[in-house]
């Protein structure tokens, strides 16, 4: 996989100003990015997410998932600790796309979970994939991984393209009316480790809904 580095610019944060650094897959064109902060080519594990793009969480505040909470977390997780990266991929709905993610929640709305969803529109329950990251790892100098994520796929495909994962670090926030049938299937078909009971809400908005 051939994937070149484009640019880098700061990017002021409400939590830290991030290093933001560009990257595109020759083959395809694709654009992925990923935010440093600190100094992140020392040979201690950095503390990492790897964040499939969500753009009705990440950015249209969808409650319906748990992506747009889960990017915010980290972003603070790695200001606190004045180090760390975030790889931000280009892999939206687990790789079917914002439009058939439209289509998956449309199915949603009348019954179906989220696997079911993108099983019935002829995809995978998760069709994404973590080899892009070796090259932005490897440019970027970060040899160890302390890596937020609940999703068992991703540590074993990123440790089977060579990532060296030290830790895995639960991440475990945003669960709201909206979104629990959502956090259960992900638990119960796609082995996501995580316990609901460890769930925090995210912000006032989620706490006054669960009262």
């Amino acid at each position: 996989m051939t994937i070149r580095f484009i640019a880098a610019s700061q990017l002021p944060t409400p939590w830290a100003t991030f290093m933001l650094h560009g990257f595109q897959e020759e083959a395809t064109g694709k654009e992925h990015v990923v935010l440093t902060l600190g100094d992140v080519t020392t040979p201690e594990p950095v503390l990492a997410r790897v964040h499939s793009e969500c753009l009705t969480g990440d950015a249209l505040f969808s409650m319906r998932c748990d992506c747009g909470y889960q990017l915010q977390e980290a972003l603070k997780r790695i200001a606190d600790e004045g180090r760390g990266a975030l790889l931000y991929l280009r892999q939206e709905g687990r790789g079917i796309g914002l439009l058939n993610k439209i289509r998956a929640y449309a199915l949603q709305d009348d019954g179906a979970d989220t696997v079911e969803a993108n099983e019935r529109l002829g995809f995978g329950a998760d069709q994404r994939r973590y080899d892009i990251c070796v090259p932005m790892l490897e440019h970027l100098g970060i040899q160890s991984l302390r890596l937020m994520t609940n999703n068992p796929r991703k540590v074993e495909a990123l440790a089977g393209d060579g990532v060296e994962i030290h830790e895995r670090l639960p991440i475990t926030t945003g669960r709201n009316p909206f979104n629990e049938h959502y956090l259960t299937t992900k638990v119960g078909k796609l082995n996501h480790m995580m316990d609901l009971d460890d769930f925090t809400p995210a912000s006032d908005v989620d706490i006054e809904r669960d009262a």
